[in-house]
């Protein structure tokens, strides 16, 4: 009886091994594998936490190509500015790349696959001739998420809408540009906007990423692998970008992690913990090539960061993995508290002086 024993009992494990490694799929997907910052950003471990379930993020862009696989369910009704056509039609790939970096959940994975992605169409090309208007659009909408992958100059139409964004409680995340193009800086320089930078796979500063006081926070830019519009010529559906558009959409996905987690938070809550829990490089504290640092998904899910304000009652949080010492930069503070109250109308004249 006991060697029947010992034989059925060495039958079970080896079946349990057998179950163990069918349930692992045979081979990589190279889209997934080729997804570099979802490792470097611990996207897995992040998502244990939060997938941004039910926050809506407006990607003000090209288009989304609504019919990717990636992106099925995820894509709200959509809106057009001017002549540019259907929203679900992205004639370039590039808010299709943006929508899939953000709430992918096929082949390729998004930052917060559970979120909602709002188009709104304001150009049909990356030649800069995108028009206003679609900003406040996508908050009167609904978005409190706003991904805005371009950058280009201050102007009076741009400066309001941002500035309705902000009073409407919506975390505005804005790339700084990159240094191949002659590009300005705006919205991402913009009072209380979330200007992303950009890194490489060693978490250095990318070379194509503009170095500028309007940084506030990095993310991945170089060679990343996202969905692109199956219509787009010369692809099968994804391709390889590089930009600081990247970092843009990664760290949107972030904020929307982040609304899931603790829907009480105002949008400068939400900054002040992006901020407070990021990954400090290059000099202690704020910089122009990394802002306060490399966005950390984990540790703004879970980290202990005390809030601006006694009211700013978050929900439950889970203990960090690892616990956070770093301390609030007083700078970041400086700039939530002066975001909040431009947004109040308090100091609209300083607001002004400085986007100028």
């Amino acid at each position: 009886m006991a060697r029947r024993g010992s034989r059925w009992f060495t039958i079970l494990i080896f079946l349990g091994a057998v179950t163990a490694f069918t349930a692992t799929p045979a081979f990589a997907d190279p889209i997934r594998d080729a997804q570099w910052h979802l490792q470097f950003l611990q996207v897995q471990q992040a998502q244990q936490y939060s997938q941004g379930d039910g926050v809506i993020v407006g990607v003000v862009d090209s288009g989304v190509d609504a019919k990717h696989p990636d992106l099925a369910g995820g894509v709200l009704p959509g809106y057009t500015i001017g002549p540019y056509g259907d929203p679900y039609q992205d004639a370039v790939g590039h808010g299709t790349a943006m929508a899939g970096l953000i709430a992918a959940h096929g082949r390729a994975l998004g930052i917060a696959p559970r979120a909602k992605i709002l188009p709104v169409k304001h150009s049909a090309t990356l030649d800069g001739s995108a028009l206003p208007g679609g900003v406040r659009i996508a908050v009167d909408h609904g978005a409190k998420v706003l991904c805005l992958a371009y950058a280009g100059f201050d102007n009076d139409i741009d400066r309001g809408d941002i500035q309705y964004a902000i009073d409407h409680d919506v975390v505005v995340v804005a790339g700084v540009g990159n240094a191949d193009t002659a590009g300005g800086q705006f919205p991402a320089a913009y009072p209380g906007v979330v200007g992303a930078a950009g890194v490489d796979r060693n978490g250095n500063h990318a070379q194509t990423s503009v170095v500028t006081s309007a940084a506030v926070l990095a993310a991945p830019s170089v060679d990343i692998m996202a969905p692109d519009s199956l219509s787009y010529p010369g692809t099968n559906g994804y391709a390889v970008g590089t930009g600081t558009s990247n970092s843009t959409a990664i760290i949107a996905g972030a904020a929307a992690l982040v609304r899931a987690k603790f829907p009480r938070l105002s949008a400068v809550e939400v900054i002040h913990r992006l901020t407070a829990t990021a990954d400090d490089k290059g000099p202690p504290g704020r910089d122009d090539q990394y802002g306060y640092g490399i966005v950390n998904l984990v540790k703004a899910l879970t980290a202990d960061v005390p809030p601006l304000t006694p009211s700013a009652m978050a929900t439950t949080a889970a203990a960090p993995p690892e616990p956070t010492d770093r301390g609030v930069p007083a700078a970041v503070i400086a700039l939530l508290i002066i975001a909040a109250l431009a947004a109040a109308g308090v100091i609209v004249g300083v607001v002004r002086a400085r986007t100028r």
